[in-house]
């Protein structure tokens, strides 16, 4: 089978896995490679400078490539920042003729015109929030969530009959602009582009792997350099994805600021802060630094959850991963504060930061480095395997692979 590239470009670093498939659904790590980006290669996650871009990632290349000792024959990319919209829809369908089998034609015509609209919505909520109404966007991913037919759930409509047909639908689109980066930094790097998938939907393949029966429910935070992506899983599908801007970057601002420190004196204090090398002064200051910008985190986080009307319950499985994930304040803001009070949670939340050692139908040899930064990465992988895979026409909606529905 052919090597996959899964290519993180994130705001802090450029992040390369590279892996080949196997016909057991399993994915084997050959290489990983890893770069620092520059201020002002990337904006709210979304790249702002073509060739610094291609620069970063071309050294992330030689380091996996080399690694490996094989060459990225596809390439998958994510797509990340707040203008990306992952949203949920709910479509009631009443058919004409309740006791004709629904076929497979009925469905895909459905989620046709579900997909559309959806794009119709997105397109005029960048416009409102970008002040340009002839911005295009792109649909990146779309999946099931959850299918009703006079009110009894299933898994695969296909010859049940039935008058009333209730689809839960999570589609997701990027501005043209942000996708035809991704190509050109593709382009530049002679690699062959399989697909662009949406950040922390790639996550929430990561953690469900090659079990598309999964029950897995949780909330995936992916706390990035630039943004915080996260992603509701319920049941195994994903029931949608919100972003905001506020990422690792703005910790570290943060500390300069109040520190009155360059961002690079900031960054090495950032990253100090758990392992005891900095004295009790600095550390106490840099407490305070982090401990404000946290609690403006932490808003962003309920704003965020907030807006995902359609789920009665939040998962109470909260799972971290990014390179910010690993923040111990961070973690213990979310696990002891009552920042959780006013959403749909039953109990107090669960925090777990990701051990991708434990996500299923990877395999990882000893010698390979890898953490939770790199969960994005590994999920893209997941996503290249579920575009090669595809599906025969008559099995397309079976079971859980039509949570996984390409453009």
């Amino acid at each position: 089978m052919s090597t996959i590239l899964g290519l993180d470009i994130g705001t802090e670093y450029v992040k390369a896995v590279l892996a080949k498939p196997d016909k057991k659904g399993n994915l084997e790590v050959l290489g990983v490679g890893k770069a620092k980006q520059t201020e002002g290669n990337m904006y709210n996650g979304a790249i702002a400078d073509i060739p610094a871009v291609v620069a970063v990632c071309e050294e992330a290349l030689v380091d996996v490539e080399e690694e490996a000792g094989e060459r990225a024959e596809l390439t998958v990319v994510g797509v990340a920042g707040e203008l990306i919209k992952g949203n949920t829809t709910t479509v009631r369908c009443s058919r004409k003729n309740p006791n004709k089998p629904i076929t497979n034609s009925e469905m895909q015509e459905i989620i046709k015109k579900v997909q559309q609209k959806s794009g119709e919505v997105a397109k005029k909520t960048v416009a409102l929030e970008t002040g340009n109404d002839n911005v295009e966007v792109r649909l990146i991913n779309s999946a099931i969530v959850s299918l009703l037919i006079d009110g009894y759930k299933i898994s695969n409509p296909i010859g049940f009959k039935g008058s009333d047909l209730v689809i839960q639908f999570y589609t997701a689109f990027a501005p043209l602009i942000h996708v035809a980066a991704i190509e050109k930094v593709c382009a530049e790097l002679n690699l062959d582009l399989l697909t662009v998938a949406v950040e922390p939907f790639a996550v929430c393949r990561a953690c469900l792997g090659d079990d598309l029966e999964s029950n897995f429910s949780g909330i995936v935070m992916d706390i990035g350099g630039g943004t915080t992506d996260i992603a509701v899983v319920e049941d195994g599908g994903v029931e949608g994805t919100k972003m905001f801007s506020i990422g690792g970057r703005s910790f570290t601002h943060q500390i300069a600021e109040s520190l009155g420190v360059d961002t690079e004196t900031a960054e090495n204090y950032k990253l100090d802060f758990d392992t005891g090398n900095l004295d009790d002064r600095v550390k106490s200051k840099v407490e305070t630094a982090l401990s404000r910008n946290i609690s403006v985190w932490l808003t962003g986080v309920e704003v965020a959850l907030e807006e995902f009307e359609a789920t009665s319950r939040l998962p109470r499985n909260i799972i971290l991963c990014g390179g910010g994930a690993g923040l111990s304040l961070l973690q213990e803001e979310l696990a002891v504060s009552e920042w959780y009070k006013d959403l749909p949670f039953s109990r107090r939340p669960i925090i777990h930061l990701m051990d991708v050692m434990d996500l299923p139908n990877l395999i990882i040899n000893d010698q390979t480095k890898l953490d939770h930064s790199f969960a994005t990465a590994l999920g893209l992988l997941r996503v290249g395997m579920d575009t090669l895979a595809g599906a025969p026409e008559e099995n397309k909606l079976k079971a859980k692979i039509s949570k996984l529905l390409q453009k």
